[in-house]
């Protein structure tokens, strides 16, 4: 318990350092922008204002995972902000990233000249400034789904910051002013892209959905192998983050057992759904002789 609270207390500090960072990148680059006149440049602007804001929802959705306990009222505590953090950046990420498409098109119908000078010197500032945030958070990033959407708001505008540069050095030396539209829609398109997978991932998570890896047949195959057990049935499985998944089930015994005997069957269940299955709750339900459905899946 002190390694995990010690380790979001490290993530917190990480995340608070990337949001002082990106707030000075995005202010350079939206002052810059609007002087030298590149799309590409104010493009990576909002991005990066995205990622401040990503980044702030990010630390308070891991602020309250961590100080905000269980209560009466609130039986899973808070377990769920980073998830929702993770929706709400995932969805920024799609917004923006349709956004900057439309916008490119417009003036890639109307080049113009761009002061290039400031394009790539800021682009070299916004190189070094989310090459850093990218390797604070990039360990956090394994295993979080919060910080793995701040991650990849980092790290796409660490790749349109040096896709800016390439744009920016093109029209220094050789005057290709539409590259500035063409690069903002390569952008546009990672965006959307890399934003999809998160999108998807923790919208799965807030519907309730089962884990994608997990076979609720071969659990029912797995756990059925216990010769006192006839049938597992009104089975639910979901995750409450990205990382603790539930697996709630109505067990029906094939004779009248021992509460004794039913715990001790409760424990070779949970071995086998966290060993083999990495379901780390479950709530089981025991039954003899009931008279209910014995379908897998109940429909209400």
């Amino acid at each position: 318990m002190e390694h995990s609270h010690s380790h979001q207390t490290l993530s917190g500090k990480k995340l608070l350092f990337s949001i002082i960072l990106n707030i000075f990148i995005t202010v350079a680059q939206v002052i810059g922008g609007l002087i030298s006149g590149s799309l590409a440049l104010i493009s990576d602007a909002v991005h990066n204002l995205s990622d401040v804001i990503s980044l702030i929802i990010s630390y308070i959705a891991n602020l309250l995972t961590k100080t905000k306990k269980q209560t009466l009222h609130q039986t899973f505590g808070f377990k769920r902000a980073e998830i929702i953090a993770a929706f709400i950046n995932s969805a920024t990420l799609i917004v923006i990233a349709v956004f900057l498409a439309f916008e490119a098109v417009k003036r890639f119908s109307n080049p113009q000249e761009i002061a290039s000078d400031l394009v790539i010197w800021l682009a070299i500032v916004a190189i070094i400034g989310n090459g850093l945030s990218v390797l604070l958070l990039k360990n956090d990033a394994q295993h979080n789904l919060n910080m793995k959407s701040a991650y990849i708001h980092l790290i796409t505008d660490l790749l349109t910051s040096v896709a800016v540069l390439i744009g920016g050095l093109l029209m220094k030396y050789y005057q290709i002013y539409w590259i500035d539209a063409i690069l903002t829609i390569l952008i546009s398109v990672y965006l959307l892209y890399m934003g999809w997978e998160i999108f998807i991932n923790s919208l799965k998570i807030l519907m309730l959905f089962a884990p994608d890896k997990i076979v609720i047949e071969d659990i029912i195959k797995e756990l059925t192998k216990n010769k006192n057990i006839r049938n597992l049935h009104h089975i639910h499985i979901w995750q409450l983050n990205d990382q603790d998944t539930h697996f709630e089930a109505h067990i029906e015994f094939i004779k009248d057992i021992k509460l004794s005997e039913f715990d001790k069957i409760c424990e070779e269940i949970e071995f086998i759904l966290k060993e083999k299955f990495h379901i780390n709750h479950c709530n089981l339900q025991p039954e003899y002789l009931r008279k209910d459905s014995k379908e897998i899946i109940i429909q209400d």
